[in-house]
């Protein structure tokens, strides 16, 4: 017997849809306010998984404007393969609504996008025995609308299907043909701790469906157990006729409420079948694997030399790529970044990521930024809520941007030329609920103060004999989605706010 560890794509990856071509299997998740649009993953076995690229990976197909806020943009896509071909339809909230894409190969290239006019959110495609393609969509309830997914011409008026049993906001809808039944799988109860799975079933479409009787199928709400916020799932039957759900969950930590700022991550559980009812879990973090071969993938590398021709695929931007702005041509083994707005407080900034996929983890990037230049390192959530350690003007300081305020935390004078700048997460020895500089000897913790948080971020640089010389330790809860709202996860990248900066390399590693 073996066993794998959930999440089997850790950090932000929500609202995962699964598919199967053959004995190769491929998740797409959501991307918001994040470029390249909808990341998607493959493997062999179920568990592990690997970045092969992005459906929306070019100026035509996806360039949110800077008017996106965070945590819109690109919502649940949904993946199928069908008659050959890959399929992928989304929404862009705040833009141009739902479409589609197509592609042979799942790595792309993906086609132009095909509008497809139905409004609300997370769009489902199912095919009938005739071929019809149905449509199924979250807007006042779940609505059934069939299309021609050629040209996304809606063929006939939306009709409302099953819509939950009662709870807020049913979304998430996917429809599934199987031993002559239709199973209408979907989430209700809100993402947050309420998020629950439910599911109906017809004979034929749209419907009357029946539900479960035990709905909701799966849901850990009002429980203690590690995984949170669980829905949004997506059913596949493996090779070998076995059946499995990929879907988000949390991993909250800290005091109440718990928090977690690696967001909504994509888990593998089990489906089994009673009464010709689909029953997913349990769901745990240590849990049986698939019988299926294993084929681990070589770990995606930990650091970037930055000597490639383009970025690897894990690397995001915000809202639209620059390739004025971001360059790799510019400066051999650099990634040179030019201020296209002076902060990271709003919308515009020059900024290049990588999601944050474990608890504790160390960053480091060597950063040289041009005479009156300005920029960094930083964790992000979004615009109002990040924590900074830059780099400018003969000086290297820590910067907290929580909600409405904003501070430089600590300040050191370094010499001039590159520094090696550091932020390490750590949930172990987390700080009381307030910000502690560290720029001397440890501060006493006030009294009747206690930790509460999931982590702590430890900000600063290195000296040239590699000691870490910490600026500031922060309260890791202030950049979490309990504090923030939103639906995204830690992103750990650089910037440049002023000038340019020029980065020889960066590495995220695990501590």
């Amino acid at each position: 017997m073996t066993f794998f560890d959930n999440p089997v794509i850790p950090g932000f990856s929500p609202d995962p849809s699964i598919c199967r071509a053959g004995e190769d299997y491929y998740v797409a998740t959501s991307s918001f306010e994040y470029v390249p649009g909808v990341p998607l993953w493959h493997s062999r076995d179920l568990v592990h998984w690997r970045l092969i690229g992005h459906a929306l990976d070019r100026p035509g197909q996806l360039e949110l404007t800077d008017e996106v806020p965070a945590s819109a943009g690109v919502f649940a896509p949904t993946l199928r393969y069908h008659d050959g071909r890959f399929w992928m339809i989304t929404t862009v909230v705040g833009e141009t609504g739902t479409f589609l894409v197509t592609a042979r190969d799942p790595a792309g290239p993906w086609s132009d996008p095909v509008p497809v006019g139905v409004p609300g959110i997370d769009p489902d495609l199912a095919w009938d025995e005739d071929g019809t393609c149905w449509c199924l969509y979250s807007h006042g309830g779940i609505r059934a609308v069939r299309i021609d997914p050629h040209t996304g011409k809606l063929l006939g008026e939306p009709v409302a299907v099953w819509s939950g049993t009662g709870l807020q906001y049913p979304e998430g809808p996917h429809l599934y043909r199987f031993g002559g039944w239709w199973y209408l799988l979907l989430s209700e109860g809100g993402t947050e701790r309420g998020h629950a799975l439910s599911v109906a079933r017809a004979r034929t479409l749209p419907g009357p469906f029946e539900p479960h009787p035990a709905n909701p199928v799966l849901s850990h709400r009002s429980t203690d157990h590690p995984i949170q916020n669980t829905g949004h799932g997506d059913m596949v039957q493996a090779h070998d006729g076995t059946w499995w759900m990929v879907l988000l969950g949390t991993r909250p930590r800290g005091d109440t409420p718990l928090y977690h700022g690696l967001g909504r991550e994509t888990f593998l559980a089990p489906v089994r079948w009673e009464d010709e009812w689909p029953v997913p879990g349990p769901l745990e973090l240590r849990a049986q694997a698939p019988a299926l071969t294993p084929h681990p993938w070589p770990a995606e590398p930990a650091r970037d030399d930055f000597d490639a021709g383009t970025l690897a695929p894990c690397w995001v931007q915000l809202r639209r790529p620059d390739p004025e702005a971001v360059r790799l041509d510019e400066r051999p083994g650099h990634l040179v970044l030019h201020a296209r707005g002076d902060s990271l407080d709003r919308p515009g900034a020059t900024f290049v990521g990588r999601r944050q996929r474990d608890p504790d983890c160390s960053a480091r990037t060597l950063a040289d930024v041009s005479e009156g230049g300005r920029g960094g390192l930083v964790a992000r959530l979004d615009e109002a809520h990040h924590y900074q350690v830059e780099t400018g003007g003969g000086t290297v300081r820590a910067v907290a941007r929580i909600g409405p305020l904003s501070s430089v935390v600590a300040e050191h004078p370094v010499p001039a030329g590159p520094v090696t700048l550091r932020i390490d997460v750590t949930t172990t020895g987390v700080l009381p609920p307030t910000i502690t500089s560290r720029t001397g000897p440890d501060e006493a913790v006030p009294a009747g103060l206690r930790a509460g948080g999931p982590d702590t971020l430890r900000l600063g640089y290195e000296t040239p004999d590699g000691d870490f010389r910490v600026l500031a330790e922060l309260d890791g809860r202030y950049l979490t989605t309990e504090v923030a709202g939103g639906f995204t996860g830690r992103v750990l990248g650089m910037y440049a706010t002023g000038g340019s900066a020029a980065f020889d390399w960066f590495e995220l590693r695990p501590a």
